[in-house]
């Protein structure tokens, strides 16, 4: 084959850092699937529900941010949260725009159940906790670096 119609390494799908993350994501995602069903979350609503247990009574902003994604996308799934009696979405006295999101009884008490699900994304992922823990922080840097990278542009 003629050297100049080689395909670039660069470009090859395994040799993409995006597709790495890609693919792990998703495989991360199925793996919490089975664990999140019999906790009757999806994924999303998990990351949700894991934001308020770390503070409650956050806005649908704060939470859209700390998710880093948009309040519009954020509150239809938060809606189905209090539909199945999760959470409590009040509007604030000062300006009823502003929707503050409370947990309920039953949302305290799904955290209990849920306390159990690092330790079983730990088994199946096969690595040291400290590992796992290089490996988040190396992407924890990545997000605010990529961040930092559009903030700029």
């Amino acid at each position: 084959m003629n050297a100049s119609l080689e395909p670039c390494n660069a470009l090859l799908l395994d040799n993409q850092l995006c597709f790495a993350l890609h693919s792990t994501s998703l495989l991360m995602t199925k793996t919490y699937k089975p664990l999140l069903q019999k906790l009757g979350l999806t994924y999303p609503q998990y990351l949700a529900m894991l934001v308020l247990w770390e503070t409650d009574g956050l806005t649908v902003s704060e939470i859209s941010a700390r998710l880093l994604t948009d309040p519009g996308s954020v509150t239809p799934l938060l809606k189905r949260l209090e539909a199945e009696g999760l959470l409590k979405r009040i509007r604030t006295k000062a300006d009823e725009r502003v929707v503050e999101l409370h947990l309920s009884d039953k949302g305290r008490a799904l955290h209990e159940q849920a306390k159990a699900l690092p330790g079983c994304i730990l088994k199946s992922a096969g690595l040291p906790l400290e590992q796992l823990d290089e490996i988040k922080q190396a992407l924890v840097t990545l997000r605010k670096h990529l961040r930092q990278s559009l903030d700029t542009d």
